[in-house]
């Protein structure tokens, strides 16, 4: 009986010889000490391997060829060109039009670890991750509103029923208008907290003193009923109570209701037992102040303050710069005005600390006048803080609206990523689409 006889291959294996791969049609030879510098990797296991190895070289490379000492790689060979770098400088860069999630992939393939990427590719990387969990996390919320079949009881159904209403504008016509309905309760309660201040609109109580007026109180406690029972129902329907509870719009929305109840409690229920009348008006004259944190409640209707919110953030380095120039100015100013202030016998400047509240004023532009310097020196010095204030705050506006254009371009493209997502998912899911494939492959197999 006649049988082919096994291959013999030949040696040339070896760690001190080179080695030949072809990645893509791209045929690269690397040398075996410069490939040993990584002898985790796995050319460094392909160079160590035994020519005898038959099912050992194949778990390590697609296809090889022992006459030409040549390996197949049916792998990317821009980025491989990316990977080799590591056996000759030690670090690897990630080459522009290179996805860095994909070549994250070809490291693991070739078994070089990611800590040899420079710092400027990891910042890269992890900026790619974080926009590929933002679409994630958007494609979920966005899957989340389209699979209301997964509610199996009828509570399950009337909260994510709910959920929606309340926290997704878009979902239906009602959830517009209720959103559109705290939209305009926010600006309704601000504006009568506004024109409750007015003194021409004020009436006096039974012990003489201005209160706001009864209609307006009215129509604060409506508002006030209506955030109540809004953040109530956003509560009760939220998949995830304890997160709702410490998120940072929803502590404004707790913040902005409070002070009303803790008012009436020590206007009613009879604290004034417990508590000098003086106190207890201090108490709820600073509680009403606290009645401003309903403003923010706007954010929450409103893009663009969360795109200024989250640029603002992203700023926070340029802005530290920003006071740094101003104390390290408020300082050097006020302490020459001081001194060169002092020969004049009608002198404002009584103290250095007083002082930074001239050179606050005048670095800032503002200029109210009523500390101002008399002498000839102390003019030049102010005419100096001011030109120095100018260039100060001028410096880092460009990195700030920078930082803010970036971040909302950045969430409309994530957006529109998002939803493509969902497409495909969608087209892929289809009937239509299966059908077709059926199709396809049964005309493929006649």
């Amino acid at each position: 009986m006649w049988t082919t006889p096994k291959p013999n291959y030949r040696p040339g294996l070896s760690a001190h010889g080179e080695i030949a791969v072809n990645i893509g049609g791209v045929r690269v030879v690397l040398l075996g000490d410069v490939i040993n510098r990584y002898p985790e990797s796995r050319l460094a296991e392909l160079l160590t391997c035994s020519s005898q190895n038959y099912e050992g070289i194949l778990s390590l490379c697609d296809d090889f060829d022992t006459g030409r000492k040549e390996f197949y790689f049916d792998r990317d060979p821009d980025a491989f060109k990316c990977i080799i770098d590591v056996y000759y400088f030690d670090e690897i860069h990630i080459k522009n039009g290179i996805c860095p999630i994909c070549f994250i992939k070809e490291m693991e393939f070739w078994k070089i670890d990611a800590s040899v990427l420079d710092e400027c590719c990891k910042s890269y990387l992890t900026e790619k991750e974080e926009e590929l969990n933002e679409i994630s996390s958007k494609v979920k919320i966005i899957l989340e509103d389209l699979e209301v079949e997964r509610c199996v009881t009828r509570s399950q159904k009337c909260q994510r029923f709910l959920w929606r209403l309340m926290e997704k504008p878009g979902s239906s016509l009602a959830a517009r208008v209720i959103a559109i309905a705290s939209f305009l309760s926010v600006l309704v309660s601000a504006f009568v907290m506004c024109v409750g201040t007015i003194p021409e609109l004020q009436v006096t109580d039974g012990d003489g003193k201005l209160v706001e007026h009864p209609i307006l109180e009215a129509i604060e406690t409506v508002c006030m009923l209506w955030f109540t029972a809004e953040y109530v129902l956003r509560l009760a329907s939220s998949p995830n109570k304890i997160h709702f509870a410490l998120s940072f719009m929803n502590v404004i929305d707790f913040m902005a209701i409070m002070p009303f109840y803790v008012v009436l409690s020590l206007t009613y229920l009879g604290t004034t037992s417990m508590m000098e009348l003086a106190n207890v008006q201090q108490a709820v004259q600073a509680l009403r102040i606290m009645r401003i944190a309903r403003v923010f409640k706007l954010a929450r209707h409103s893009a663009g303050l969360q795109t200024l919110t989250y640029a603002l953030k992203r700023s926070l380095k340029e802005l530290g710069l920003l006071l740094m120039y101003m104390g390290v100015g408020i300082f050097v100013f006020s302490a020459l005005a001081y001194t060169m202030e002092q020969s004049h016998p009608e002198t404002l400047f009584r103290s250095i600390p007083q002082s930074f509240w001239w050179a606050i004023i005048t670095m800032t532009t503002v200029g109210y006048g009523d500390i101002y310097p008399k002498t000839t020196l102390g003019k030049c010095n102010a005419a100096v803080s001011f030109l120095c204030g100018v260039i100060a705050i001028a410096l880092p506006i460009h990195p700030i609206i920078n930082n803010f254009v970036i971040f909302y371009n950045k969430q409309k493209v994530l957006e529109i990523a998002a939803k493509r997502e969902v497409e495909l998912m969608e087209m892929k899911s289809s009937p239509e689409t299966e059908r077709r494939r059926s199709r396809g492959e049964s005309s493929a197999s006649l």
